[in-house]
């Protein structure tokens, strides 16, 4: 089953069992991955789908930290389930230490010396953890281990 057949079926479901949260997070996702084929005029395949959900992950993580300065506990959990649902569809994450473990092999592949070859580790680094690793944790694991 796709990618965007199973998101189909989780939306039924969802509006059957009247999940809200669930049914208006799968309806978002729909509504991105429906632009970008609108935009392009093509039929995106499931690498593409995970590429989408993945960027609506790391807005809901930047989203809380703002509602949560904005003292806003509401907005807070409600994100932190459309995150636990985003997950779902999503590879298993990976650990911090499983990320430090490709960061330190990708940095003797590379033969990275400085925090200047930061820009050459990410860009081998990223396609290996693509949608299993956000880059911000994958940067600060980088920044760490050059310094």
């Amino acid at each position: 089953m796709s990618l965007k057949d199973r998101l189909m079926e989780d939306l039924k479901d969802s509006m059957r069992n009247k999940d809200t949260v669930k049914k208006n997070t799968i309806t978002m996702i729909r509504a991105a991955i429906k632009q970008k084929e609108v935009d392009e005029r093509i039929e995106l395949e499931d690498e593409a789908i995970l590429d989408i959900i993945s960027k609506q992950l790391k807005e809901r993580n930047n989203a809380i930290e703002d509602f949560k300065k904005g003292d806003r506990q509401d907005l807070v959990d409600t994100t932190k389930e459309e995150i636990e649902i985003l997950l779902n569809y999503l590879p298993k994450q990976l650990t911090e230490e499983e990320v430090k473990e490709i960061v330190a092999k990708t940095i003797d592949e590379v033969n990275a010396k400085s925090m200047k070859d930061i820009g050459v580790v990410m860009q081998s680094v990223m396609p290996k953890v693509k949608g299993r690793a956000d880059g911000n944790i994958v940067n600060k694991i980088a920044r760490q281990i050059l310094q």
